[in-house]
């Protein structure tokens, strides 16, 4: 089949500095552009076995359908990717980046990425320096590290389809030895509905359906590949997702060898055997049980958690608000947003970065006002770094509405982890907000006898340790 490059619907990018780098826009074709074909057409019948092949891939709770696309988290990400990505831009334009991926702005955005399950696990090796290779060199050359924020800042500006593959263009030609198409993995978190994400495995998915040879490591090829993962989420739209992560999810079951590609032609004993074993993963779907329970428990934590603080700030006469995506969670006999507010006061709602705030985990607002008294960001395997962000879109967007109170919630054990992600350069303002750490076992332990005995802020308060 051919994959000839199409257009996907657009959406306006978020500016990181308020302003697009000079020449983003750009109409041209990509000229060096490879064709990729295979002999037959994709079929287009009721019987076409992708479709049969993406029905199934869907319903499969350990494909990355149900395990990462549909995870609540992966959403609440997005805004804090974006902003740490400004971060990165901000610190080079400044000449603060300094020389090392370690404790860099850029370590915490990829960090960030990889821990959005399978499909990104492994997506900060590319940006680790290579010493002996010297790549990917952008801390070693001053010149090549601004290039890379300027690619960076282009792309945030972008509204449209050409204006990314112009900053991709601009990019590409300046042959920096080792800034290859990993960086559309941080492109994606920016333009989800323009830009698929990129790795060993969605690359082998792709070469398997389309039977096309495209190599890492090369802008050129990577668009190419584009072009036609565009096009199969044309065909497919109705199984598939406006947002590109949906069909790189399956290339990537696909590229991991979780499933085969439908035999072309109409051999009947090929599609016989390819049915076949599309029921044989349906079978072993049993073995990752454990793997699955982990996630599901992970996530279990993390609602019941929500639930102690919900139940907690309205016991002690706070109104509550849970997270937007999270409301309709099973909680207890219910829903984790049983009882709270249905909407966010004006003063937040109206704020900048409210889509954020949206997002926090538990607000805690006197009673019929909008002053938030308590805001809690539960970090149960998720990335403490996305926390942190929500929580300083809160504090900087309605200064008058929170200005203490800012709590992150995790296990015991990740005491360290959240004191070392306070002491990156890139959270510096958050210093001097008085961010706390409120440890699960503290809360677990005390918050019956909090519910029935105390007032206010004042035993939460000293249940939180300081963490600056």
């Amino acid at each position: 089949m051919q994959f000839p490059g199409s257009t996907a619907d657009t959406r306006p990018g978020d500016s990181l500095n308020g302003r697009c780098a000079a020449g983003a826009t750009s109409g041209a074709p990509v000229p060096w552009m490879p064709r990729l074909s295979r002999p037959d057409p994709m079929p287009t019948s009721s019987d076409d076995p992708i479709r049969t092949l993406i029905a199934r891939w869907r319903d499969d709770e350990g494909g990355t359908y149900r395990s990462w696309f549909l995870w609540e988290e992966r959403v609440k990400n997005f805004r804090s990717i974006r902003r740490g990505i400004q971060e990165v831009v901000r610190e080079i334009e400044a000449g603060e980046f300094g020389n090392a991926f370690r404790g860099s702005s850029l370590e915490a955005v990829v960090r960030s990425v990889a821990e959005q399950r399978q499909l990104f696990r492994g997506a900060d090796h590319a940006w680790l320096w290579k010493p002996k290779l010297r790549i990917p060199d952008i801390y070693e050359s001053a010149e090549n590290q601004r290039s890379f924020g300027r690619f960076l800042d282009a792309c945030a500006c972008c509204s449209t389809e050409d204006q990314l593959l112009g900053a991709v263009r601009r990019l590409d030609a300046l042959g920096i030895r080792g800034l290859g198409p990993a960086a559309a993995n941080l492109m994606y978190f920016l333009h989800p509905t323009l830009v698929p994400p990129f790795n060993t495995a969605i690359v082998k998915g792709y070469n398997a359906l389309a039977a096309a040879r495209v190599k890492l490591g090369s802008w050129p090829h990577y668009l190419a590949m584009r072009a036609g993962v565009l096009e199969v989420n044309a065909r497919y739209r109705d199984l598939l997702s406006n947002d590109l992560g949906a069909v790189a999810g399956l290339l990537f079951d696909i590229g991991s060898g979780r499933y085969a590609v439908p035999p072309a032609g109409d051999d009947a004993a090929a599609r016989a055997a390819w049915a076949a074993d599309l029921g044989r993963v349906r079978a072993e779907a049993a073995k990752d049980a454990r793997a699955l329970a982990a996630g599901r428990e992970s996530d279990r934590t993390h609602t019941e958690v929500q639930g102690w603080l919900r139940d907690l700030g309205l016991a002690l006469g706070f109104d509550v608000w849970i997270a937007a995506n999270d409301r309709s969670r099973p909680s207890g006999a219910g829903r984790l947003g049983d009882g709270c507010l249905e909407a966010l006061p004006p003063t937040l709602a109206n704020a900048p970065g409210a889509e954020a705030v949206r997002l926090i985990d538990v607000l805690w607002l006197e009673a019929g006002g909008d002053r938030v008294a308590g805001a809690f960001e539960v970090e149960h395997t998720t990335s403490i770094y996305s926390g942190i962000v929500r929580l300083l879109d809160l504090a900087l967007g309605a200064p008058d509405a929170a200005r203490t109170g800012l709590f992150l919630v995790a296990p015991d054990a990740r005491e360290e982890d959240v004191r070392a992600q306070l002491a990156r350069p890139a959270f510096r303002q958050v210093v001097h907000m008085g961010v706390r750490y409120l440890p699960y076992g503290e809360l677990e332990r005390h918050r019956e006898t909090i519910a029935r005995f105390g007032a206010g802020m004042r035993p939460i308060d000293a249940l939180a340790r300081r963490l600056t």
